[in-house]
């Protein structure tokens, strides 16, 4: 599809590298890249292909903005606290550029559906910041022959690396193999606001790369990024023969459900709104359907919580399952509504049946229900 007259004038500058030129942006135009975790890697690389005018842009997140979000989420503002990120994230990308189109996945990606999801696109660009959807979106592109893009922060530092079909190694020849857990999210272990800034803008980078065809892209080669140093480094890595999922003999040959997070497990959790839980609330006053176990940490607790729940970290939940009342029906919460999630995989595995949790956590309850509750940061 060729440029508009407006397309010309916003692309002016990019007319005018030779390397790039009309061409290269109508490949752009073209183009369709899904961006997985609209936070602080996903913010800085969504925006920045936005305004390269990548024709087609998909977002890939299931949680909600979080006041804590804006230290470093770029796509966000004080405005959009407790909406839904991927719709939040496409007004912001569409009032930058109004030529693209932009899809909210809304969603949690899981093996069941991640092949749906990534199939329709020609460049994965992977910003989570858990493990096992890293490995879950790595496998995906593997299988589905898509170049995927890959980064990842911590504290002060962070590391690219972009996969190429037939061309080099992917993720698992890297880490053949990590557990959730042994690295600290950024909620515990914090994160130097503009830190991703710097990794996004490079998959950005990547991507547009990927699509025009210029330069040299990041295959078989894992940039790494000190920022109290400042420095750069770059180490070569080699696909591997043994790799379970690119190897001569793979036996990954099907997405591998999510250890931490098993999707089996989540099929059979009730997904309560916010409303929905304010109605079936009211219709039990005496607490003798439903059990509000709160799964944040205690000092979160003490700051707000519902009346009537009870905090049992998901740390500790395992070894606390015995504490929940037989015949309630266990209803998980935290802030947003991952760890609540975390918590009905855990209640299942240990035979508790058809937990529920509510959907975008307390964000959601006080955006939805009670606007005057207000939620600690995490």
């Amino acid at each position: 599809m060729p440029l508009s007259a407006a397309e010309l004038s916003r692309y002016h500058r990019h007319l005018s590298l030779p390397e790039l030129g009309r061409g290269g942006q109508e490949r752009l135009k073209n183009a369709r890249v899904v961006v997985v975790g609209a936070g602080g890697l996903g913010s800085p690389a969504a925006l920045y292909l936005a305004a390269a005018g990548v024709g087609t842009l998909g977002l890939v997140d299931c949680d909600r903005v979080e006041l804590s979000n804006l230290q470093r989420q770029v796509l966000f503002d004080s405005a959009v606290v407790g909406r839904v990120k991927t719709e939040a994230a496409r007004e912001r990308l569409l009032a930058l550029n109004p030529e693209i189109i932009v899809v909210a996945h809304t969603l949690t990606l899981l093996a069941e559906n991640v092949l749906d999801i990534l199939r329709g696109y020609d460049v994965v660009l992977d910003g989570t910041d858990r493990l096992t959807t890293r490995y879950l979106v790595n496998d995906a592109c593997v299988l589905l022959g898509k170049p995927l893009v890959s980064a990842a922060i911590h504290r002060f530092e962070g590391h690219a690396m972009t996969y190429l079909p037939g061309r080099g190694a992917c993720y698992r020849c890297l880490f053949p193999k990590a557990e959730e857990g042994v690295v600290a999210s950024c909620a515990e272990a914090g994160v130097l606001g503009v830190l991703p800034g710097v990794l996004g803008a490079i998959q950005a980078t990547e991507a547009i790369k990927i699509i025009t065809g210029i330069g040299e892209p990041l295959v078989g080669r894992l940039l790494t990024y000190d920022a109290l140093e400042l420095r750069f480094a770059e180490f070569p890595f080699a696909r591997r023969a043994d790799c379970a999922v690119c190897g001569e003999h793979p036996t990954i040959t099907a997405p591998m459900r999510p250890e931490s997070c098993d999707s089996a497990d989540l099929s059979s959790v009730h997904r309560l709104t916010a409303s929905a839980l304010r109605d079936r609330l009211a219709s039990d006053p005496g607490r003798a359907a439903l059990a509000l176990i709160d799964v944040r940490e205690p000092q979160e607790f003490e700051t707000c919580h519902l009346a009537g729940a009870r905090n049992i970290p998901v740390a500790e939940l395992v070894r606390r399952l015995g504490e929940l009342t037989d015949g309630c029906t266990p209803v998980f919460l935290c802030r947003s509504g991952r760890r609540s999630l975390t918590a009905c995989a855990l209640a299942i595995r240990a035979g508790i049946e058809a937990p529920a949790h509510l959907e975008g956590g307390l964000l959601a309850w006080a955006a939805e229900v009670d606007p005057t509750f207000e939620v600690a940061s995490g």
